[in-house]
């Protein structure tokens, strides 16, 4: 490894030397990529290869004979390149010399896209419980398409029609090729953090499987996944399936359905804001009906049509009850007052008084004992005697 400081720097020869050492030990190496420009000059060919997903180039060079079991190639190729790396210390500069090329066939690519939707699936990006309902009327659509395409006509087109005063964010991006993943990328980034857009359609038309490659990228995938805004997803046509669609909140088979699918039809809406309130007016008028057939019936009630009836029903009652109360009163105070003379002759009956009455009188001594044998009195003895009327005094004359 090696050492250095500011006190003890390396010149540029020796960092050369050790940075084509380092670049030496890493031998060949496979490459994949997309041909963005092939030159040929003199038998040799410089090829520059790019990353579909980055704005990221490499130059390889190789011989024409290397090149020719693959002429001629397609625009925009994916293709495998296996090279080896050299440095020039002279220069500084990095070049990569291809020793055999081979272009990536669909039944190749195809098994890349499923192992990497099982990846995603894995991951739970494509599950249903993560994906966002569309707002009923978004205040913008964004839409990013391809430029001057029939698919953007057809969004704009029909939206305007079912809903004219929609407004459109409009980003219009490539759509295929070497620049589609990475200006589609920023596109939707710079849709996804205007907070007036309230709902992202990604779409183009019809293609080959090649074409629609650039919608099946990882990471455009999992950028879509982490945006808040709802997307859909109109790629291709109903057979085509890109993994952005599975990712999508929404996924339409053609721009012309994600434009319905995205804003109301107003006169639907007014059709059915029509049925809504002749409804309502319905149930109004049945609920006036009700409670006026209600009142009606209330007021036909015999405590209504007389408020009195109330009054003079209970004074009945109260004056039945006063009359039972005074001829029960009246009843218990005869009886009482039968038993009461009887009682009273009773008495009468046993009192001295009635005995006296009759002519008998009661003879009391002076200590008002009754005097009952004469052989007991004294001669001089003072007599009360008793009587009916009164009582007189006596005195005894002989014994």
């Amino acid at each position: 490894m090696l050492e250095t400081s500011a006190e003890s720097p390396a010149p540029v020869r020796v960092i050369s030397e050790n940075i084509k050492d380092y670049i030496d030990r890493l031998g060949p190496i496979w490459i994949e990529g997309e041909i963005s420009e092939i030159n040929e000059r003199t038998g040799m060919a410089f090829i520059r290869l790019r990353d579909t997903s980055v704005d990221m180039s490499l130059s390889v060079m190789c011989h024409r004979t290397v090149l020719a079991p693959v002429t001629p190639l397609p625009q925009n190729a994916r293709v495998v390149i296996h090279a080896k790396v050299s440095f020039y210390t002279k220069n500084g500069t990095i070049s990569l010399s291809a020793k055999e090329i081979r272009q990536v066939g669909i039944g190749e690519l195809l098994a890349r896209l499923e192992h990497l939707k099982q990846l995603l699936a894995s991951e739970g990006l494509f599950a249903l419980d993560r994906k966002k309902s569309l707002p009923l009327l978004p205040r913008r659509v964004g839409l990013i398409c391809g430029r001057n395409s029939a698919a953007e006509k057809d969004v704009v087109e029909n939206a305007r029609r079912r809903w004219p005063a929609v407004q459109f964010e409009i980003r219009e991006v490539a759509v295929q090729g070497a620049a589609a993943v990475i200006e589609v990328s920023a596109a939707l980034r710079e849709l996804e953090a205007n907070p007036e857009v309230d709902v992202i359609i990604i779409t183009r038309g019809g293609g080959s499987f090649e074409d629609l490659l650039a919608f099946s990228d990882e990471g455009l995938v999992r950028l879509a996944a982490s945006c808040e805004t709802p997307i859909v997803s109109a790629i291709g046509h109903e057979q085509d399936a890109p993994l952005l669609d599975l990712v999508a909140d929404i996924r339409a088979s053609t721009p012309t359905d994600a434009a319905k699918r995205v804003v109301p039809d107003i006169e639907e809406e007014l059709t059915i804001i029509n049925q809504l309130r002749d409804r309502a007016n319905r149930r109004l008028l049945n609920f006036l009906d009700l409670e006026t057939s209600r009142l009606t019936a209330m007021r036909e009630r015999p405590v209504l049509k007389d408020p009195t009836v109330l009054i003079t029903s209970r004074q009945e009652i109260i004056i039945g009850l006063l009359n039972r109360s005074q001829r029960s009163t009246s009843h218990v105070v005869d009886l009482a007052r039968e038993e009461l003379l009887h009682i009273y002759a009773r008495v009468r009956s046993l009192s001295p008084q009635s005995t006296l009455d009759r002519g008998y009188s009661v003879v009391q001594r002076g200590d008002g004992s009754i005097a009952r044998d004469p052989k007991v009195l004294t001669q001089g003895e003072r007599l009360r005697i008793r009587l009916a009327l009164g009582e007189i005094g006596a005195v005894v004359e002989t014994s």
